[in-house]
């Protein structure tokens, strides 16, 4: 669970410094028109930085509610693990006692049992 947390917190951050180098060339590219032309390209280049903290800040909150989602999952599968172990304890008991109960019986069982394997493996 925690691969798959890393791997989803890896992936939003990667995101995310690719929205920030894009926004960072936008801010360069408008820093050279801004030579060029004046104040419109200053609104530009203030635009893009606004921009550029924006896409930042969602990251960031992205990658919380992202965490926030991998911990639910994780307590999810845990406690799907410990009701399957209570499972598997329950019948193992259940046949211990009816192994005890029936010993002849159950011989006889896993007899024909084995026979019935060692024909298919046989096949």
């Amino acid at each position: 669970m925690a691969d798959i947390k890393d791997r989803v917190k890896g992936g939003i951050d990667s995101a995310a410094d690719k929205a920030k180098s894009m926004t960072d060339q936008g801010a360069n590219q408008a820093k050279e028109a801004a030579d060029r032309s004046g104040g419109f390209v200053d609104t530009v280049k203030d635009n893009a930085q606004s921009a550029m903290h924006a896409v930042g800040d969602f990251a960031h909150t992205a990658r919380d509610r992202i965490g926030d989602y991998g911990e639910k999952v994780q307590h999810w599968a845990e406690d799907a693990a410990d009701t399957a172990g209570h499972y598997a304890k329950d019948f193992g008991q259940e046949v211990t006692r009816l192994i005890r109960q029936y010993p002849v019986q159950s011989l006889l069982v896993g007899f024909g049992v084995g026979l019935l394997l060692g024909r298919v493996v046989r096949a």
